[in-house]
């Protein structure tokens, strides 16, 4: 793709807003905060400009985006369908960490949703996000501001590590406060179910919807391509609704192993003598860093945990670790977004 020059804007600064925001609005590539990780965004109405995501992350077509909206009910002119259950979710977490899955009008391009018939729909928390997208007039499409693949960025510096020259500007506006990407939900009346866990937990989505998931509609005989019946016969393909579910993801370089605390210092030394330079990576204060391995430790909290997990990963990458170890982390429903993506970067 063509070289140019990435801007860094800061988002306290007005004019830098201003620019950020006619950089989308005339086609171009601008990677902003948000609650949960910088995004990278585009016009999401604007075909050519979604296509210039997927360029510049080296992203497969297939793998549908998040198109973001400045309030809630905006959402519901990018749909054809807004079930009670989609107001009901709306009204409890937006704006927030929540992506909701559902059928897409024509003003959506294909290129957005991966050829599907439905659109993944979020309404950020984040200010900057929420600024930006009134600036621009328009919804903002935008994957996670990283190479296709490698670990989400939290940071400016982390979106400029991996992107620097292929994207117009990034607009840093600090850290990203929750560090993993938003709970996406397939929605049809009266039915849901979790594509992606995320901060946002099933145990909240079940206690606001009163009714279990249905994990079971992935099993649709119906193909999601043709758009035809209703309720559970539309659920289409996860790896076609939402975004995040590549069975590797959120990945370093190099080899990557999760271990249980009672052998993670065998398998270390072992990965040590195949491998050379090793990282750890451990969650609490329990298990010691093996001697020889850059070691580096999360809190034994999940919403600790994740706010520093990408930017750990990062950093043990940085320092040229050709293997890392993690410390498996609780079995636990509030560790369950966790744990997937530990899990997809495990590949």
């Amino acid at each position: 793709m063509t070289a140019r020059k990435t801007q860094r804007l800061s988002a306290s600064r007005p004019r830098d807003l201003a620019e950020a925001a006619r950089l989308l609005r005339e086609g171009g590539l601008v990677a902003f905060p948000t609650e949960t990780v910088y995004g990278l965004g585009a016009h999401a109405l604007e075909p050519l400009a979604v296509r210039a995501i997927f360029a510049a992350k080296g992203r497969p077509s297939h793998n549908p985006l998040i198109v973001h909206v400045a309030e809630p009910a905006r959402a519901q002119a990018l749909v054809t369908e807004w079930p009670a259950s989609a107001q009901t979710l709306a009204d409890a977490f937006w704006p927030g960490p929540l992506t909701l899955v559902l059928p897409k009008t024509s003003d959506v391009p294909d290129e957005v949703t991966a050829g599907g018939p439905t659109v993944a729909l979020r309404c950020p928390s984040h200010p900057v996000a929420r600024e930006l997208i009134e600036r621009v007039g328009a919804p903002i499409a935008a994957p996670s501001a990283n190479k296709s693949e490698h670990v989400s960025p939290t940071t400016a510096a982390h979106v400029l590590a991996d992107l620097d020259g292929r994207i117009d500007a990034v607009l840093d506006g600090g850290q990203s406060g929750l560090g993993i990407e938003s709970t996406v939900v397939w929605l049809s009346e009266g039915q849901w179910r979790v594509l992606r866990p995320g901060s946002v937990t099933q145990q909240q989505l079940h206690d606001v919807l009163g009714v279990a998931p249905r994990p079971d509609l992935a099993q649709s005989n119906v193909s999601a391509s043709s758009g035809q019946g209703t309720g559970a016969e539309r659920m289409p393909p996860a790896a076609h609704a939402s975004p995040g579910l590549m069975k590797r993801h959120y990945a370093p370089a190099g080899t990557v192993r999760l271990l249980d605390a009672a052998t993670l210092a065998r398998e270390s030394d072992h990965l040590m003598k195949t491998q050379g330079s090793l990282g750890v990576l451990l969650c609490g204060e329990e298990v010691p860093v093996p001697s020889g391995a850059h070691g580096m430790r999360l809190p034994r909290d999940p919403a600790g945990y994740a706010r520093g997990l990408y930017a750990a990963l990062r950093d043990l990458e940085e320092l040229g670790c050709a293997a890392i170890a993690i410390q498996a982390v609780p079995e636990d429903p509030s560790w369950a977004a966790i744990a997937d993506r530990l899990q997809r970067a495990a590949g």
